[in-house]
């Protein structure tokens, strides 16, 4: 069952298919977050049943992942980074195919919700509380300037202040949730606030060193319940009451009641709290990337992921779903040596080619021939050192 789950990330990974709003492709901060945490895992896992060459093969692909998370979802300048006074912030998720961008937080991210003709965004505008998952799964620190600056444009954007307490919505521009004047979404709306992601904020804050804002945070989603029920609902209202249609400022709107989501985040808030730290964090990657912080040598080249460079000293990994040979050169076609791909065992091939030796500027070109299909690739891709 690991190996097959393990499996399953390593040939679609890193970008996700589908988001945790069910809504968009791409790499999103907590898609990556969940999915290097369990490849470190099962790594784990892999090396307890005496499969050492699986837990490295896993550790390699986290630990490259990991190391990219800023490079394909953290936007530098731009009008809201200004606008906020920060230099950077991570996006809500950024466009998968990037050949022609600069960076994917360059690249356009279709917005669900919302009226024809208005839903093409660049991710560098989009901004969500996703990100958090970074710190909640282990990732990242609390205090790391990432993390502290994005929390800066999260909270100029995304906050609201209710009678209960603050809460935050999904991300800027959403269109999932009752009208302006209350009626129903009908396929458009205006995004309302979810008292899950108070409870997610409560969970950073309690990483952050600050139990008492947690503990308000969790106070805060107790309100925000519907009547003797005490249910915890997808969204609550943010405008003037509306009696006649039964919206209160800081109640259940007619979105999903109870959302069982909010409810078990709720309970997890309740276990931390009581514990003093995050119940649900993974510890490989708290010891990974928080304590031992070793230095990476792999650099992941897939069709999903075609990078341009690779930084000097990194090997540049070649990850195929199906075997190839590889035919490659390091000196502009002048030379060429050709070499087959390595069947790591979880349905990903890979070849290591030396750009760790070779001196910035350099270049690495390669194609390939698919045996399975009998037919070259027709097309040379190159990688330069950086």
């Amino acid at each position: 069952m690991v190996r097959n789950a393990a499996r399953f990330i390593l040939r679609n990974g890193p970008v996700t298919q589908q988001d945790r709003w069910e809504e968009e492709a791409g790499y999103s901060p907590f898609t990556l977050a969940a999915e290097i945490s369990a490849l470190l895992a099962a790594a784990d896992i892999a090396e307890l049943t005496g499969h050492s060459d699986a837990a490295s093969t896993l550790r390699d692909a986290a630990d490259a992942w990991n190391d990219n998370i800023e490079r394909w979802v953290y936007a530098t300048g731009g009008d809201l980074a200004q606008q906020v006074g920060v230099e950077g912030y991570y996006v809500r998720i950024a466009p998968p195919v990037i050949d022609a961008a600069a960076s994917p937080t360059q690249g356009f991210v279709p917005i669900k919700n919302r009226p024809p003709g208005e839903n093409p965004e660049r991710a560098y505008r989009i901004i969500s509380p996703d990100s958090l998952a970074l710190v909640r799964f282990g990732l990242r620190a609390p205090d790391d300037p990432h993390i502290l600056n994005t929390i800066r444009v999260i909270d100029a954007l995304l906050r609201v202040q209710l009678p209960q307490g603050p809460c935050w919505y999904r991300y800027n521009g959403d269109g999932y949730g009752e009208h302006k004047d209350g009626s129903a979404f009908d396929g458009t709306g205006i995004g309302r606030p979810w008292p899950l992601l108070a409870g997610e904020r409560a969970h950073y804050e309690l990483a952050a060193g600050r139990a008492s804002e947690a503990e308000a945070l969790l106070t805060m989603m107790e309100n925000c319940t519907s009547g003797e029920s005490r249910l915890l609902p997808e969204q609550v209202w943010d405008a003037d009451d509306i009696p006649g249609l039964e919206l209160f400022r800081g109640k259940p709107t007619g979105s999903a009641c109870p959302l069982v989501w909010a409810h078990s985040e709720y309970v997890k808030l309740r276990r931390s709290l009581r514990d003093g730290k995050i119940f649900d964090q993974p510890p490989q990657t708290v010891q990974r990337y928080l304590v031992e912080k070793p230095t990476r040598q792999i650099f992941g080249w897939r069709f999903n992921n075609k990078v341009r460079s690779v930084p000097r000293t990194k090997k540049l990994r070649l990850v195929l779903l199906t075997p190839a040979l590889v035919h490659w050169s390091i000196d502009g076609w002048k030379t060429s040596v050709d070499t087959n791909t390595r069947d790591t065992g979880l349905g990903i091939y890979t070849l290591d080619l030396p750009t760790a030796s070779l001196p910035v500027g350099s270049q690495v070109a390669f194609t390939f021939y698919w045996p399975l299909e009998n037919r070259w690739e027709g097309k040379d891709y190159s990688v330069s050192v950086a």
